[in-house]
C-alpha cells in the first residue's frame, strides 16, 4: 500500500503550492524514498538521494497511511513518544500541503 502511495505522488500534486524547492527523505521502516518538490514539479526516488534532506520523517508505514490516508495530524505527543520523528515537522505540513492534504 505504501509503494502505491508514493507511486501516484506525481499524480497528486498541485502545482504552485511552495515558493522554494524542498526535499523530503521519508524512512517507514523497509521504505526508504526521497521526494522533490519544486513549485512545478515533483521528483519520488528510491533511497536516500540528497546528501541532506529540508526535511527527514521517520516513522512506520502504518503511521505513515494513518496520516496519508485517515487525515490523520501528528501533535506533540506523537513526536515526544518517538511515533514519528522529523527535524522539521513544519516542512511536513508543506509536503502535505503540496497534495492537497492540509
Amino acid at each position: 500500500m505504501i509503494h502505491e502511495v508514493f507511486a501516484k505522488l506525481s499524480e497528486s500534486f498541485v502545482p504552485g503550492t511552495l515558493t522554494q524547492p524542498k526535499s523530503f527523505y521519508f524512512s517507514l521502516g523497509e521504505v526508504k524514498k526521497t521526494v522533490q518538490l519544486s513549485s512545478d514539479s515533483c521528483q519520488v526516488s528510491d533511497g536516500k538521494v540528497v546528501e541532506n534532506a529540508d526535511c527527514v520523517c521517520k516513522t512506520s508505514p502504518e503511521f505513515f497511511m494513518r496520516i496519508w490516508q485517515d487525515n490523520y495530524r501528528p501533535g506533540m505527543k506523537d513526536f515526544m513518544a518517538g511515533t514519528i520523528k522529523s527535524n522539521n515537522p513544519g516542512a511536513l505540513q508543506d509536503f502535505l500541503r503540496s497534495f492537497g492534504k492540509a
